[in-house]
């Protein structure tokens, strides 16, 4: 009567697992998505800052985290597929995708911290030298329009106020036709406009472009961050939950 009732109890807790475990895939495929879409969110918003950063470490995060996001989707499929077949060989395979998944999030989120902690830094050495040394420059329409965008978007001036632009390359060229700023710095884009460098008519904001895109770099950081160790932890869980099923499943002859 006792070895019926352990059957019993036994196999109702491998019900439970499998539930578990198939509920986890739901939500982890979830998961997949929100990473995938934050990596492609990161490359398509406002990509074009992205050519003025002295380091391509943001935009590999950015990549790692779409690679990231379309492996667990494909693995909650797999995962679902293991959990109804019931066959260890599965999980086995499944448990192993998780693992790689989750040192690919890791390395990732390793990446973004370290970017993180020399942001400023990095900003602060090369934003103002890519800006008065690329502007209008031939071969830089990237950076030239990076720049313009970044300007207008943000409502600064130079990258830490207007004044940068007087010892700029373009500023003291005759292509400048006597502009002190570009016209990207106008309040109200016209013609010439960058002539005036008077408040009424440019940009001043405090702290300059170096502070704008920092903070936005920053934010886009931690949301990285936020979305990668809520995934981890979900991953974990269903890692638990693998291990567990693998050992109450008897083994498959084939």
């Amino acid at each position: 009567m006792s070895a019926m009732y352990k059957d019993d109890q036994d196999n109702w807790m491998t019900v439970c697992l499998k539930y578990l475990l198939f509920v986890f895939n739901v939500l982890f495929w979830v998961g997949g998505a929100a990473v995938m879409g934050v990596g492609i969110w990161t490359l398509i918003d406002k990509s074009d800052y992205l050519s003025l950063l002295a380091s391509s470490t943001f935009t590999v995060s950015a990549y790692i985290l779409i690679l990231a996001g379309a492996l667990v989707m494909v693995t909650g499929f797999l995962g679902c597929c293991a959990v109804i077949r019931e066959q260890r060989s599965c999980l086995s395979t499944y448990f192993c995708c998780l693992l790689l998944i989750f040192l690919i999030e890791l390395v990732a989120g390793v990446l973004a911290y370290v970017y993180y902690q020399r942001l400023s830094e990095e900003l602060k050495q090369h934003l103002n030298e890519t800006m008065t040394e690329n502007y209008a420059q031939p071969g830089k329409e990237a950076i030239t329009l990076a720049v313009d965008r970044l300007q207008q978007d943000f409502k600064c001036c130079g990258s830490n106020n207007s004044f940068d632009w007087l010892h700029s390359v373009y500023m003291t060229s005759a292509v400048s036709e006597g502009r002190v700023v570009p016209d990207s710095c106008c309040k109200t884009i016209t013609t010439l406009c960058g002539r005036r460098d008077h408040p009424s008519n440019i940009y001043k904001t405090e702290g300059g472009c170096i502070t704008k895109l920092e903070q936005f770099l920053a934010d886009h950081l931690l949301i990285i961050g936020a979305v990668g160790i809520g995934v981890a932890c979900l991953q974990i869980c269903g890692m638990v939950f693998t291990c567990c099923l693998h050992r109450r499943i008897k083994l498959d002859p084939y």
